[in-house]
């Protein structure tokens, strides 16, 4: 799993995740297309949420019927949060676990070999390394600032980004109250992908913006050699 000495890593990209909750389906189809038409996005990951902070399945078909086939045609790969049935009946590209979700080795026995699979190791290297063992393609640290997004998260630092850049092949996401602002140490510390959410969706100049700014600044800073 390590690094080869020529290695360069490639320009960081986006990771976008939904907001936790959709109202109007048809509307946020929309805005989501002419968010990814304003720049490079990665992923897409449908993290949709009931009261009790469950995966809502029933918004999760919605969404997912209303943007999988859009988001892959501007080669966006679309991925379920929790739940790695739903991503094979929605035909999304991959599933991400959390650490209070199925192990990696069970989603990966239900998406089969060719879907991706992405695990939450919030800070520790350690669980981490364990999901890549067990057939994880990404894993996600974080989070790095405050986010209202999500609760019961812990605090990580960039210098877990630097490590894991330094010795594992596996990609890393970086996650947690991500912005325009306040991204750049995250890149340069080692992020291959930067999860975005209400840094994008509650940008207050609006979405498409937003990707555009931060594709500006992942643009500036590889110029700059970062």
């Amino acid at each position: 799993m390590s690094k080869t000495k020529d290695y360069v890593r490639p320009r960081t990209r986006l990771y976008l995740i939904t907001p936790p909750r959709i109202e109007d389906v048809e509307g946020f189809a929309a805005l989501l297309e002419t968010a990814l038409s304003a720049g490079d996005v990665a992923c897409l990951q449908l993290r949709l949420k009931t009261g009790a902070g469950e995966i809502d399945a029933e918004a999760t078909r919605a969404v997912g019927a209303a943007v999988t086939e859009m988001a892959q045609a501007y080669g966006v790969a679309v991925l379920i949060n929790d739940s790695p049935d739903l991503a094979v009946e929605l035909g999304a590209d991959g599933v991400h676990v959390g650490l209070g979700d199925m192990s990696v080795k069970q989603a990966r026995e239900i998406v089969g070999p060719d879907m991706i699979v992405g695990a939450t190791a919030k800070n520790s290297r350690h669980t981490a390394m364990q999901a890549c063992e067990a057939g994880a393609d990404y894993v996600a640290f974080g989070a790095f600032y405050p986010t209202g997004t999500k609760e019961d998260t812990v605090e990580a630092s960039p210098e877990l980004l630097e490590i894991w850049q330094e010795s594992m092949e596996v990609p890393c996401v970086a996650i947690g109250g991500i912005t325009v602002e306040n991204a750049e140490p995250l890149i340069l510390a080692g992020a291959d992908f930067l999860a975005v959410s209400s840094g994008v969706w509650n940008h207050p100049k609006g979405a498409p913006l937003a990707i555009a700014e931060f594709n500006a600044l992942l643009d500036r800073l590889e110029q700059a050699g970062a």
